[in-house]
């Protein structure tokens, strides 16, 4: 059992469905949105233009997909990679006494994810990465499309990131 299943950005809507099953499961009694520091949310709002952001659109289908309103959190800071993304997640469990997460992303990311959740962490705090199932990424072969070649290319950068102590920092777009 866990304390929170955290559905990371990108990938709509297939993050929230993963995390949406996994919590049917009942393997944890909360689903945690990380939001994006996004400059369309930003852009948007200064026009006076509605838009509905990425982690409102997980939010529906959570909820669509039978997660109560009252089960689902968004956490803060908003983040602007996937290091910050991880940083808000274990901000928040230890903040509510927690120990265990699953985190929920696409296939090729959850090396990343894992990688990065063990360098910030610290003892004490596990994380469980499940990726979805309908993500089309195809591990066996990543080099055959431009699509998947770039996202090993972001996750080696990445990794190697976490490995050095992460020395390049995220810029806001």
């Amino acid at each position: 059992m866990a304390d929170a299943i955290v559905v990371f950005g990108g990938q709509l809507p297939f993050r929230a469905m993963e995390a949406a099953a996994i919590y049917k499961q009942g393997w944890a009694p909360e689903v945690w949105v990380t939001q994006a520091d996004s400059p369309a949310d930003r852009t948007s709002e200064r026009l006076g233009i509605d838009y509905v952001p990425e982690h409102g659109y997980s939010r529906m289908v959570l909820e669509k997909l039978g997660v109560p309103p009252g089960a689902i959190r968004m956490l803060e800071p908003r983040a602007v990679n996937t290091t910050d993304e991880v940083r808000a997640a274990i901000g928040y469990l230890k903040a509510r006494g927690g120990n265990r997460a699953i985190l929920v992303s696409s296939k090729s990311h959850t090396r990343r994810i894992q990688v990065t959740w063990r360098a910030l962490a610290g003892s004490g705090h596990e994380a469980v990465v499940r990726y979805t199932e309908k993500d089309p990424y195809q591990p066996g072969r990543w080099w055959a499309n431009s699509r998947d070649a770039l996202a090993v290319a972001r996750e080696v950068g990445g990794i190697v990131n976490a490995w050095v102590g992460f020395p390049l920092k995220a810029m806001p777009e």
